[in-house]
């Protein structure tokens, strides 16, 4: 494929409507470490970024989710565009720890939901009458809220949270892979080795149509 500068090439332009399809189907099952070392090779970003009160922007330690990515990688594919990084505002961004026993109005701001924040867990558990878990739903509600800027209070994501719990399945898309397959009982014995030859048959595909120049 020639590529002309000023041009930005479509990649998948390279196979037919039925390789895109199987493509895009493959890619679901890359893990992790495939689909970053793909993203880096070619500037995708997938580590979150956040703008602290000083003005400096500050790469954490926080990466997006696999749905998200692979939404980047796809877009890629189309467009030649790698996308902009996940970027949490200043103004929800604190330097300082949340307080011990903080109200149902306090804020969450960013990072301030963790296990290590035992004041901010305990207020959530009151304010669901125990029914609140520290697990998936949570984390990724929580990121949810931050990458759109807000910073909701504890009563707002503790409703929130409810309200997420009760449709856990929306979390379950066709990035998982695994749990897809699980829930439509496609998960047998050899789903490892089924794995490893979609995400390789993925890898072999990118290499050919977005060849790395370093």
């Amino acid at each position: 494929m020639l590529w002309y500068p000023g041009l930005v090439p479509n990649l998948l332009s390279q196979l037919t409507k039925d390789e895109q399809a199987q493509l895009f189907e493959e890619l679901n099952y890359m893990n992790l470490q495939e689909i970053r070392g793909f993203c880096s090779d070619r500037g995708i970003p997938y580590k979150i970024m956040a703008r602290y009160p000083n003005g400096k922007l500050k790469i954490t330690k926080d990466t997006d989710r696999k749905p998200i990515v692979l939404a980047r990688v796809r877009h890629y594919l189309a467009t030649g565009d790698v996308g902009h990084p996940t970027c949490i505002p200043a103004e929800i961004v604190r330097e300082d720890n949340p307080p011990e026993k903080p109200s149902m109005l306090e804020r969450l701001y960013y990072r301030w939901y963790s296990k290590e924040h035992t004041g901010i867990i305990r207020s959530l558990h009151e304010l669901t009458e125990g029914r609140f878990q520290d697990g998936a739903v949570a984390r990724v509600l929580a990121m949810e809220f931050w990458t759109r800027g807000e910073a909701p209070t504890l009563e707002e994501f503790a409703r929130a949270w409810t309200r997420a719990k009760a449709d856990e399945r929306r979390l379950l898309t066709p990035e998982y892979a695994y749990l897809t397959d699980l829930q439509h009982k496609r998960a047998g014995g050899e789903w490892k080795k089924l794995r490893k030859a979609k995400a390789q048959s993925a890898l072999q595909t990118l290499a050919r149509i977005a060849r790395f120049q370093a």
